[in-house]
């Protein structure tokens, strides 16, 4: 009997211990998603499980903390807290009888070195003043970084263009003016100075090396009143004589020059143009004339019928209509590439900006670039096109703190300019400063840039892959594929990347990931090689990479990335 009692009482003894202070792990244990994968600059998870039934004690205290172990060293993640019915600390409850529900929500700032990494649950139990040793848990291995090949750098930063123009235009006017119903050349017309003008500007144009004569032209005009069939003798009459004028010229001064003839009956642009920038009582009643008739006939007696205004007009508009135009067009024409060239290596100051910009895109050398726009900036620093230039060449070679530079300097002298905020975004994403860098990319609708694929690299790299599938659009470029296979649109990444215009070692990266997520183990071969050929620091990155998780032991694997 006493007996009996005593391996009761020590029965009742492990009841009471265990109901009032013993802490336990949690059951059934599951992480999602599994397995874990940065989304933005984050890798989280939400880790469940169970308490078991009749475990957890009364008074028992457990404290959990999700520690992700990466490389020596761990990151630290928030803790939880569970105590029994009884305890004196505060809490989740958990019933001793039921058991209870176990969440946690895990949260790390992502480095590159968690791609190779281990999730834990680390427990702290207490029961009153003892501390109770649980051992950590481990749940998880590894964090996907797919989501981190998207880069800023994948996209190009866009050149604000040079306005050289290797021949430039002039044109150079000058009118002969004839009194009303008359069409003979008046001496005191001829002496005019604009005419003189026009003829020293023929001879120069014919006789200067860097100068050609384009066109020579001869118009002929008469006012918009009287006669039709008048006004239209007198406007052919006016044009072959001046062109007669002019032939004689030519000959004189020997230059060999097709002059073409032009005609205009009746005036009515000129008059509108000369009315516009009247003075005229009733100037608005005749422009209205103007838009409201096209018949001429109509016109002219409508504008008769303004009294007071006609006179004005007949005495200040219409003899400045009467006229012939004598037109010179003249090419200026630039210097060679081969001397801009020449010039933008040894003497920069001979040229102008326009040329110095338009220099730097002879060469597809980016060093050789990157001289010209220094000394651009050197030159020219009052135009941003030369500190934007500079600083896209900088963040083509994967300079982009100075690039940023560049940028900023950009924007100093032209803040709205499309381009430069564009760029600017670009930088910003570069730099893993998503916000800036979205403010700027708000700023560059209009960009030569392509936008879309800006804006869609930078919903990839926030973790936002629906929206970044909507701004790539059709867009081919590595970046897409990485967003279609984030969301597990695998046949079209590999079309996708079937599609990039110049396919570099990322781009059989990424065909190869789409192999190991199809199973496809011949694919992940054949493209993992292609791309450890073009890059070999994708060595480490695929012995570390679990997306590759189910190769890596292989020899035909390893053979590949060692």
């Amino acid at each position: 009997m006493k007996k009996s009692l005593k391996v009761f009482a020590s029965v009742m003894a492990f009841a009471i211990l265990t109901s009032c202070g013993t802490a336990v792990q949690p059951e059934k244990v599951t992480v999602n998603p599994s397995p874990l994968a940065v989304v933005g600059n984050l890798v989280e998870a939400d880790i469940t499980g169970t308490f078991p039934v009749k475990k957890f004690g009364t008074k028992a205290v457990l404290t959990v903390t999700p520690v992700l172990k990466y490389n020596g060293t761990e990151a630290v993640g928030e803790s939880v807290t569970y105590v029994g019915e009884k305890a004196k600390e505060n809490g989740t409850v958990v019933s001793y009888k039921e058991g209870g529900k176990f969440s946690l929500k895990a949260s790390f700032e992502y480095v590159p070195e968690m791609a190779k990494s281990e999730l834990y649950l680390r427990f702290t139990a207490k029961s009153g003043n003892k501390t109770v040793v649980i051992p950590d848990m481990k749940i998880a291995d590894g964090v996907l970084s797919t989501a981190k090949i998207a880069e800023a750098e994948d996209v190009p930063a866009q050149v604000t263009s040079d306005k050289f123009q290797r021949i430039i235009q002039e044109v150079q006017e000058a009118d002969i003016k004839f009194l009303i119903q008359q069409s003979s050349l008046r001496n005191s017309e001829l002496k005019a100075q604009t005419l003189k003008d026009l003829n020293a500007a023929i001879k120069d144009a014919d006789t200067t090396a860097n100068k050609a004569i384009n066109k020579l032209e001869v118009a002929g005009y008469a006012s918009p009143d009287g006669e039709e069939d008048l006004n239209a003798k007198l406007a052919n009459a006016r044009q072959a004589n001046a062109q007669k004028y002019l032939q004689k010229q030519l000959k004189k001064a020997k230059v060999n020059a097709t002059v073409e003839s032009n005609v205009t009956a009746e005036d009515w642009a000129g008059f509108q143009a000369a009315m516009e920038a009247s003075n005229i009582q009733d100037k608005e009643l005749v422009l209205r004339v103007l838009s409201m008739y096209t018949d001429p006939e109509e016109r002219e007696a409508q504008i008769k019928n303004l009294s007071v205004a006609f006179k004005t007009i007949a005495d200040e508009v219409l003899p400045a209509l009467r006229r012939s135009r004598l037109i010179l067009t003249t090419d200026l024409i630039g210097k060679s590439d081969e001397e801009i060239a020449a010039l933008a290596a040894n003497d920069p100051a001979a040229l102008n900006v326009e040329e110095l910009l338009y220099a730097a895109t002879l060469t597809t050398n980016n060093d050789e670039k990157l001289d010209i726009y220094k000394k651009a900036v050197a030159q020219y620093g009052s135009d941003y096109r030369t500190h934007n230039n500079l600083g896209m060449v900088y963040f083509a070679q994967g300079n982009v703190a100075e690039a940023a530079r560049c940028y900023a300097k950009a924007l100093q002298l032209e803040p709205n300019n499309p381009d430069v905020n564009y760029n600017a975004g670009l930088a910003a994403m570069a730099e893993n400063d998503l916000e800036k860098a979205e403010a700027y990319l708000g700023k560059a609708a209009g960009t030569e840039g392509d936008l879309n694929a800006a804006m869609g690299t930078l919903y990839t790299m926030k973790g936002d892959y629906a929206a970044a599938k909507n701004a790539y659009g059709n867009t081919a470029s590595n970046n897409a594929a990485v967003q279609q296979i984030l969301n597990e649109e695998y046949e079209a990444a590999l079309q996708t990347l079937a599609k990039v215009e110049n396919p570099n070692a990322t781009t059989a990266y990424l065909t190869a990931v789409v192999g190991a997520r199809q199973n496809n183990r011949d694919a992940v071969y054949a493209n993992l090689k292609v791309a450890v050929e073009r890059d070999a620091n994708l060595k480490a990155k695929a012995q570390n990479d679990i997306e590759f998780a189910k190769y890596q032991a292989e020899e035909a694997f390893q053979a590949i990335v060692k």
